[in-house]
């Protein structure tokens, strides 16, 4: 696959991310931001389940998808890839992270969402979407993406779920919110990378064409 092909797709699962995401925001306002019949069933299985060992097993995403938590692991992730010269998938990521929260957070606030009344987190209403599962599924979006291992997307996609679990475990979010925040990381994400990637590739042909030119004999102007 060349990488306009992979540009192109990106861009395609970005829009349909997208389109979803607006679908599920206009269910959640159209039902007054209220929960949702499948919000109310998921959440009552989760307070059945609930048991003091998985609550600390719960607590485990929530604290590093946490606010310190991404910073930390995000500033990682991004002095990895400059150590390993990869200017351009640091750049890609750290401008992800930053918009993901952006927008999130603007929408969590502007929609006002209540939380479940038995949270065990934050209890502020801004539960729609869920920040943590929008920044771990748009990290992990884009290690897939640079990467390119079959490995990195297994592992991404478990810990992504993981984390959409944790958040409605400790009853944090309604399982909407968690599903709206995977489609928002996902929308953001792709159209991060696709937008990177595109500027590269300018740069890279002007760089190029540039190079061409210069290389280019001098026609003499004496005429014989």
């Amino acid at each position: 696959m060349t990488e306009a092909q992979r540009g192109t797709g990106a861009i395609v699962v970005g829009a349909a991310a997208t389109l979803a995401f607006v679908v599920l925001r206009a269910v959640v306002a159209l039902g007054g931001h209220e929960p949702l019949g499948v919000d109310i069933w998921w959440n009552e299985l989760m307070v059945a389940l609930t048991s003091d060992a998985w609550i600390v097993v719960a607590w485990v995403p929530a604290v590093v998808g946490g606010t310190i938590g991404m910073i930390v692991v995000g500033a990682l992730l991004i002095a990895a890839f400059l150590w390993r010269g990869r200017r351009w998938d640091a750049a890609t990521l750290a401008i992800a992270m930053v918009a993901v929260v952006a927008i999130g957070a603007t929408m969590a606030a502007v929609i006002g969402r209540t939380r479940p009344a038995d949270s065990l987190a934050e209890s502020v209403a801004t539960s729609f979407p869920s920040g943590h599962t929008a920044v771990a599924t748009t990290v992990v979006v884009i290690l897939g993406l640079a990467l390119r291992r079959r490995w990195v997307w297994v592992v991404g996609v478990a810990w992504v779920a993981l984390m959409m679990w944790s958040r409605t475990y400790l009853h944090a979010h309604w399982l909407s919110d968690v599903v709206a925040g995977m489609l928002e990381g996902v929308a953001v994400a792709t159209f991060v990378w696709a937008c990177v990637q595109a500027t590269r590739a300018r740069r890279l042909a002007r760089a190029r064409s540039t190079s061409v030119i210069s290389e280019e004999p001098i026609e003499s102007t004496v005429t014989p």
